[in-house]
């Protein structure tokens, strides 16, 4: 097997690092790999990926409905007489999400004209028709973050009517393509443990199809400021986001608990959405003056923001990995999270561990935290140590090229075996 450098090309529908956890994964995996000495190219749909200079990118247009400069804009007539326009524009105007589908097929399109000899794709949980086609004629793994289903499920669960049930339902209705198209690839990269056995089991894919590779931590960005005092009383949490697979609701719950007792302040990096679950709750509960939204930040002053807090909570129902945790652990923060997916692997022993939607067990660890001080700084500086030793990019690109040989030889084999049968 050819063990010198690899052409790689990575597929990514949503690609920006403010965008969510995979826009990070592509930026901090494209980094690693090029490090290594491999020929990274990245072909993305919108919103842009930030990646360093080196490393080229081919952006794939689209209608980009989802921009917030042109949200749910009414495309042209000209843009429209394109089918996959149409698709597209007809699949956001009823409530769907159509981007998985249309990019894979632009990316398949694109590699059709564009191949340029590349060794293996690897593409970052978009698992479209247009991957499976791809997959036919070029070595490809794709990543699973962590199994779309658990985000459908717990959001038919959080709502009470019919239609908005329904909403969710038709959002996610693009889950039935992944899980046909991933049931084609030889080997699936997933971020967890926890990650494969749910993706196994929802997705109906024997385990041994997957290959377990922690995401890593950027310690040189995410890092302690020694110079700041940490603020008493003073909580930070890195989601604003109303989704509630994502837990925000059960801390303000807590922070409210709290705030009965003792002064408290808790610190959101990110923007509140006027008129959503949460700002109603944070009225209903009376607590705005405990609650303090950041808005977006530039990467320092959201590191600042670690270096102020007394404790980092992350209080979501699930996650396939969890980077908001091990940014905070980098951060010599001590956290509390919830049992929620595979954070426990994430954490360790290296912080402080409660059940996933239960505010009274955040306002009892919080309090803890707080009235503790040097039990705080033991964790902090254990979390620092757990992702200095077991969560970096470069490991994590290590593995996935020896996954990316893996596919290669196994491809291989089987065209040889097409070509000769028998």
């Amino acid at each position: 097997m050819n063990s010198g450098p690899l052409k790689i090309c990575l597929l990514s529908y949503r690609s920006n690092p403010h965008s969510g956890g995979q826009g990070v994964y592509l930026k901090n995996l494209s980094r690693s790999l090029t490090d290594l000495g491999h020929d990274v190219t990245v072909v993305s749909g919108p919103p842009g990926p930030q990646l360093d200079g080196d490393i080229p990118v081919r952006r794939i247009p689209c209608l980009d409905l989802y921009n917030p400069e042109a949200l749910f804009r009414v495309p042209s007539l000209p843009e429209l007489s394109r089918p996959l326009n149409l698709i597209e524009w007809l699949g956001v105007s009823t409530t769907g999400f159509p981007e998985p589908f249309t990019f894979g097929i632009r990316a398949y399109r694109f590699l059709a004209h564009h191949n340029n000899g590349y060794d293996i794709v690897h593409d970052n949980q978009s698992l479209s028709y247009g991957l499976w086609a791809i997959a036919r004629k070029i070595p490809t793994v794709a990543t699973v973050h962590h199994p779309i289903t658990v985000d459908r499920d717990i959001a038919v669960r959080s709502v009470t009517a019919l239609w908005e049930k329904f909403k969710h339902l038709r959002w996610h209705s693009f889950i039935r393509m992944q899980k046909m198209v991933a049931r084609t690839l030889n080997r699936i990269i997933t971020v967890s443990e926890n990650a494969r056995r749910d993706i196994s089991r929802d997705f109906v894919i024997p385990e041994d199809r997957f290959r377990v590779i922690s995401n890593g931590i950027d310690i040189d960005r995410f890092h302690p400021i020694p110079e700041i005092p940490r603020e008493k009383n003073r909580i930070i949490a890195t989601n604003s986001s109303d989704t509630p697979l994502k837990g925000l609701h059960y801390l303000v719950q807590a922070v409210a608990r709290i705030s009965v007792r003792r002064p408290i302040q808790l610190h959101i990096v990110g923007e509140l959405k006027e008129g959503g679950s949460i700002d109603r709750l944070i009225r209903s509960l009376g607590i705005g003056r405990a609650i303090r939204f950041t808005g977006r930040i530039h990467h320092s002053e959201f590191v600042r923001q670690y270096a102020k807090a007394s404790v980092a909570v992350v209080p979501s129902v699930y996650e396939g990995f969890g980077l908001p945790v091990g940014e905070a652990m980098a951060c010599g923060v001590p956290v509390i999270s919830t049992t929620g997916g595979a954070l426990p692997e994430v954490v360790g022993k290296a912080g402080i561990l409660v059940p996933p939607a239960d505010p009274d067990a955040l306002a009892e660890a919080i309090t803890s935290i707080l009235d503790h001080p040097e039990r705080a700084e033991a964790l902090g500086r254990a979390g620092r140590d757990r992702v200095k030793h077991r969560f970096t990019w470069k490991r994590a690109a290590q593995h996935t090229v020896d996954v990316y040989r893996e596919v290669i030889c196994d491809h291989h084999r089987i065209q040889t075996a097409k070509s000769y049968p028998g």
